[in-house]
């Protein structure tokens, strides 16, 4: 079912290849009730982000409106229609991390990595976003950087944190 093709202008054959591997996660799972979600997060695993077009070809994979398909990546904070870095930096903002300084955290690293919220460095290594529960409530401020949680940060720790990356 690939939709793509070879001489396509607008996109590379690593493009095609990727459109290829979805159509057949599509074509797994397409008969199953309630199976948007899951071939989401194939997608998004395999091309690295859901743009407009990648959407087009999903939802037309699905017989289902864009609308439908758009509506679920921008309801979910977990898919990103922008291409995300390597790492991803969450700083939690729950009350025990926000009134421990967890403000002060997203400010110096908006200075350190010069990106906003939801931005992703220019190097391609950070994609900095919020989180509003980690869970390490009795050992805030808590960030976490990809899967690894660090507790107890502050201002000073920053940069040596993200010196292991």
């Amino acid at each position: 079912m690939s939709v793509k093709s070879n001489n396509c202008s607008c996109c590379t054959q690593d493009d095609t290849q990727k459109y290829d591997e979805i159509a057949n996660i599509i074509d797994l799972y397409k008969d199953k009730e309630g199976s948007l979600i899951q071939i989401l997060h194939h997608a998004q695993e395999i091309y690295g982000h859901l743009p407009l077009d990648l959407q087009r070809f999903i939802a037309g994979s699905l017989n289902k409106p864009l609308s439908e398909v758009s509506g679920v990546i921008t309801f979910y904070s977990f898919f990103s229609t922008k291409p995300r870095g390597k790492h991803t930096i969450r700083v939690c903002m729950g009350t025990a991390c926000y009134v421990r300084g967890g403000k002060k955290l997203v400010e110096r690293l908006q200075d350190i990595l010069e990106v906003q919220l939801g931005e992703t460095t220019k190097d391609g290594k950070f994609t900095f976003e919020i989180a509003r529960c980690i869970g390490a409530c009795g050992l805030a401020p808590a960030i976490m950087i990809d899967d690894v949680v660090y507790k107890q940060v502050n201002v000073n720790k920053l940069e040596s944190i993200l010196s292991k990356y």
